[in-house]
């Protein structure tokens, strides 16, 4: 079940809702198509490398951007297919950029910390803490983690998936290679 952001008076709807769309698309992902996909969005941060990152620098490029925080055992549990993939189109015009949403940046930098000494630097990609000073997301906090946006190589929003990562998102990455 995907991890909710801020649990509250609202979360039951927000989950019936969920529930209600999962069952009516149970023949393709939980997607949604951007309305104005021929605006830009703007997303920028600092990683805890200290490499200042923005969205519309990595034009040229197909970025999936993945909305994650540490307590959210789908987002920890989604990260090995994350690092599969990414190792796979070593080479091709793709980046996966990770936005955490912990309220806590320390749990943030711990994590962070943890994955430099174990994870291969092939299988390593960036994240940007989402209460830093100086971060901006033009695209919306998402309501429900893990969360994904899809960017062409134009800079477009063309998808947003929220839960899991559907296997089309996959074909649609490529496609869009």
């Amino acid at each position: 079940m995907p991890f909710p952001l801020a649990p509250d008076a609202t979360y039951k709807r927000r989950h019936f809702m969920l529930m209600t769309l999962l069952a009516a698309s149970a023949k393709g992902p939980l997607l949604a198509a951007t309305p104005n996909a021929q605006v830009a969005p703007e997303l920028e941060g600092t990683a805890p490398d200290g490499q200042h990152l923005r969205l519309a620098g990595l034009r040229g490029r197909v970025v999936l951007v993945f909305y994650w925080a540490t307590g959210c055992a789908v987002c920890r549990d989604k990260m090995r297919e994350l690092r599969a993939n990414l190792t796979g189109w070593k080479g091709q015009p793709f980046t996966l950029l990770g936005v955490n949403m912990d309220a806590r940046q320390q749990d943030f930098i711990g994590y962070e910390n943890l994955v430099r000494q174990t994870v291969p630097t092939a299988q390593q990609f960036s994240s940007l803490w989402a209460g830093a000073a100086g971060f901006r997301d033009s695209m919306g906090r998402p309501e429900l983690l893990p969360s994904a946006c899809l960017i062409d190589k134009q800079g477009r929003l063309v998808e947003r998936y929220n839960g899991r990562i559907p296997p089309e998102a996959w074909d649609r990455i490529a496609e869009l290679l």
